[in-house]
């Protein structure tokens, strides 16, 4: 399993030091996994992060741990399916530094359980997290960068913004186990091609990311299985487990200028898994 926690070598950072220098960006779900991950990366890129999450603990020891790394950041408590409580995130974040650069939209969760034993609880949690969430953060952001741009001001000193939300290879394919989870990743990504074109005129990119098998804590257990793990990468060409690291590089250049030209795009950062229509030879 990758350690998101363990100190980074500056000279591992992938891409163009500094590259996200003075932005402020926003990570939801930024407490544990890829969020961890992406806000450790734009931190290094020289970005001030907000980190957001529901677990407290968790959300203020990632802050802390990148503060004790002599990066700028700051914890606020979200639950993202709360509307009051994403306000408050937007309103954290206008306050601490007064303007928004970049949201990644991350928070998520999932069910484990078969469609025809999912109950409505089950459902609206997921739903409500995933595509809801998704959908009440992305909104209040892109109205906060609508309205930091001059319309007397063609040349802005500061881009009008970047949008980046977290989808999956599961908006393509589906499991019987996690219909809910997978139904909710394609919606994101449906969000984000209308979000794209709703903002494009302002200037404001929205893309997605669609992870394949990452070595999180929320897929430790099942990795430590060794049938399940030769399953997963007997599915993958590139014959390996990706990391969240590797997610947040290309969150990183998603957001940069060297993305400029992309919007309503999603990139899938899956080892080669959606190309492929049958399984490979592992030894691993």
């Amino acid at each position: 399993m990758t350690d998101t926690s363990a100190p980074e070598p500056e000279a591992a950072v992938r891409g163009a030091p500094g590259r996200s220098s003075g932005k402020v960006v926003i990570v939801t779900g930024g407490a544990s996994g890829i969020g961890r991950a992406v806000a450790s990366r734009f931190a290094r890129d020289g970005a001030h992060v907000i980190v957001a999450d529901k677990d407290e603990e968790a959300g203020q020891a990632a802050a802390t741990e990148l503060r004790e790394r002599g990066r700028d950041a700051m914890f606020v408590h979200c639950d993202v399916s709360q509307r009051l409580d994403v306000l408050n995130l937007t309103a954290a974040a206008l306050e601490a530094h007064n303007h928004i650069d970049v949201l990644v939209n991350n928070a998520g969760v999932g069910e484990k359980v078969g469609f025809l034993d999912v109950d409505e609880a089950e459902f609206d949690r997921v739903v409500g997290v995933n595509l809801k969430g998704g959908f009440l953060v992305a909104q209040a952001v892109a109205r906060q960068m609508l309205a930091q741009i001059d319309p007397d001001d063609p040349s802005p000193n500061r881009p009008p913004g970047a949008i980046i939300n977290m989808s999956s290879v599961n908006a393509v394919f589906s499991r019987a186990d996690r219909v809910v989870y997978c139904m909710t990743k394609a919606g994101l990504q449906s969000l984000t091609k209308g979000m794209a074109l709703a903002l494009a005129p302002h200037g404001i990119r929205v893309n997605a990311i669609g992870p394949g098998s990452i070595s999180t804590e929320m897929t430790e257990g099942a990795l430590a299985d060794e049938a399940v793990r030769k399953m997963i990468l007997s599915r993958t060409p590139l014959g390996r487990i990706g990391s969240p690291d590797e997610i947040a590089s290309v969150a990183s250049f998603l957001a940069s200028d060297d993305a400029s030209y992309i919007t309503g795009q999603t990139i899938f950062v899956d080892g080669g898994r959606l190309p492929l229509h049958y399984t490979v030879e592992t030894t691993g």
